[in-house]
């Protein structure tokens, strides 16, 4: 709610109308069928799950209206969300910004004007990130997590993990979470992160 007051000031501060401001992805859809707008501005989460929802509602109006300009908010930075974005319509119009950058309150404006335009706006955390992806996506992992992620790939359970190298739970709890987060496998419905770890652990 305080973010999409303050998106709301900021856009009429500089200068746009904004005809709707929803906090679901069914009345954004909605909106946009009534108000035919020159820019759709979603979080990618959203209500009732705040897993995908906005990026769900995003990614289903650029293929209803291909050339609908969409500029999408994340709290961190997922690369197949932003790939998935890319890809639609011919790529043009189209943005995926993490949330700090609203902070930079000149550069979001015009990330703005440039996705209304046509353009195409890519946060550069996750241009890096798809950069370093082309890499072995294992190599930031420590020579530890590298370990546990070879014995979660054994099929073992966090308990057995802990015996074989003596340590808590805790602290393999603690590994697993590390890996997962530098394999940019966040938490998501219908997802097992660790089968994804494993399968990265594999084509590595």
């Amino acid at each position: 709610m305080l973010l999409r007051e303050g998106l709301i000031g900021l856009l009429t501060r500089f200068g746009h109308e904004v005809p709707a401001a929803l906090g679901d992805a069914e009345g954004l859809r909605a909106a946009v069928d009534a108000h035919e707008p020159d820019l759709v501005l979603t979080d990618v989460r959203m209500p009732p799950s705040f897993q995908d929802e906005g990026l769900r509602a995003a990614l289903a109006l650029r293929a209803e209206r291909p050339r609908l300009p969409v500029l999408v908010l994340s709290q961190y930075v997922q690369r197949s969300y932003a790939a998935e974005l890319l890809d639609t319509g011919d790529g043009t119009g189209v943005g995926y910004l993490l949330k700090d950058r609203v902070g930079q309150v000149e550069q979001f404006a015009d990330a703005v004007t440039r996705v209304a335009d046509g353009g195409t706006v890519v946060d550069p955390e996750v241009v890096r990130q798809l950069l370093r992806r082309r890499r072995d996506p294992l190599e930031q992992l420590t020579p530890r997590e590298r370990e546990v992620l070879g014995l979660v790939a054994e099929g073992r359970s966090n308990a057995s993990i802990a015996a074989e190298l003596v340590v808590s739970e805790a602290a393999v709890g603690k590994h697993i979470g590390n890996i997962l987060g530098k394999l940019d496998l966040p938490p998501a419905d219908g997802t097992h992160r660790r089968v994804l770890a494993v399968l990265a652990y594999l084509r590595a």
